[in-house]
């Protein structure tokens, strides 16, 4: 039967995904050779490289968490950014000098943003997840509250990072967003095909010669705010090759990373002045019953952070850096991706 059986506590360890909802945590793990153990997990890779899998005991049809008096945001001035304007903008500006080196082709310029939240009773991250779900629905969204081991995850991501079912695997990167349709330019498609192509060639690492495609290239998605384009890479797992080898070959996903993506990641490290975290990593669900799995890239995304005392709100935003960039028009995109969710977060949304 669907439907809530009992009220959750705010500390409880939860996971919720596509409208199910797993509780009784029975084990979690760092190594990811358990996801092929048998049983449901929720996973949760850091883009720096923490991975948390959280084996659940039950699953069951719940519906997106209800209003409740269990989350207040924090206050709209509030907010920080790890990169302000000027920061950010000449970032861009190095990226370009990097990419006319020779050293890079692409390479996504992100910041967090930050803010205290006021009240520590009221900040349950599954309640933000339902605030999410009403005002920006996406495809991937969910929760992982696992708060004795720093995870409390709410996702609205729009992007496929892995979708596995047997042997197949596939995944759907984003590049190009804009306002509407119009707003998208040949520099979008442009650099959608490059990062296709690295997807391509990480998947092909670990998938049988020959089959990886590309079934969807540069079609258009509409999210709420805003348009992306999206492309779908589908190939099917090698003999031997499992979840270890999927994650060593693909992570971090391409398109928060660039191409190539080695010298992408050394220039990130580079410009970037907080760590991702959760952004830009990857979120979701594996069933290993079913041998099903969905996992997101962590755009879109909040996670509270305890590690400092009082909790703290965090949120990444970011966009992709090619030759053809201008740097106030990358910034204002960064802004556009995260003006949407954080006015949801702090309650201010009139969507």
């Amino acid at each position: 039967m669907s439907g809530r059986t009992a009220p959750l506590s705010p500390d409880q360890p939860i996971a919720r995904f596509g409208g199910r909802l797993a509780t009784g945590l029975r084990e979690v793990a760092s190594d990811p050779a358990a996801l092929e153990r048998g049983g449901f997990w929720a996973v949760a890779y850091d883009f720096e490289g923490r991975l948390t899998c959280a084996r659940f005991d039950e699953v069951r049809p719940d519906p997106v968490p209800p209003a409740t008096d269990r989350w207040l945001g924090p206050a709209p001035a509030d907010w920080r950014s790890s990169l302000d304007r000027g920061a950010y903008t000449a970032g861009v500006r190095r990226i370009r000098e990097h990419i006319a080196a020779g050293e890079v082709y692409q390479a996504n310029l992100c910041r967090v943003l930050s803010a205290p939240l006021p009240d520590p009773a009221r900040c349950d991250i599954d309640a933000l997840t339902g605030l999410l779900a009403r005002g920006n629905p996406a495809p991937y969204a969910g929760t992982i509250r696992l708060p004795e081991h720093g995870v409390e995850i709410a996702t609205a991501s729009p992007e496929l990072y892995l979708r596995r079912t047997g042997r197949t695997v596939s995944s759907g990167p984003i590049k190009g967003t804009g306002r509407t349709e119009a707003d998208l330019l040949e520099k979008d498609h442009a650099e959608n095909v490059m990062i296709v192509d690295l997807v391509r060639n990480d998947l092909g690492r670990v998938c049988e010669t020959g089959s990886v495609t590309v079934p969807d290239l540069c079609a258009v998605e509409k999210h709420p705010g805003l348009v992306h384009l999206v492309s779908t890479v589908e190939g099917r797992l090698r003999a031997g090759a499992g979840w270890p080898e999927l994650l060593a070959a693909t992570f971090p996903p391409g398109s928060v990373t660039g191409a190539p993506k080695s010298s992408a990641l050394r220039i990130i490290e580079a410009l970037e002045t907080a760590p991702r975290g959760p952004y830009c990593g990857a979120v979701g669900w594996v069933d290993a019953d079913r041998g099903e799995a969905e996992l997101a890239v962590g755009i879109r995304t909040f996670w509270i952070d305890r590690t400092t005392g009082a909790p703290v709100l965090r949120f990444g935003t970011g966009a992709g850096i090619t030759w053809g960039s201008d740097p106030d028009r990358e910034w204002d995109e960064t802004e556009l991706k995260a003006a949407r969710l954080v006015a949801i977060a702090s309650g201010t949304s009139t969507h």
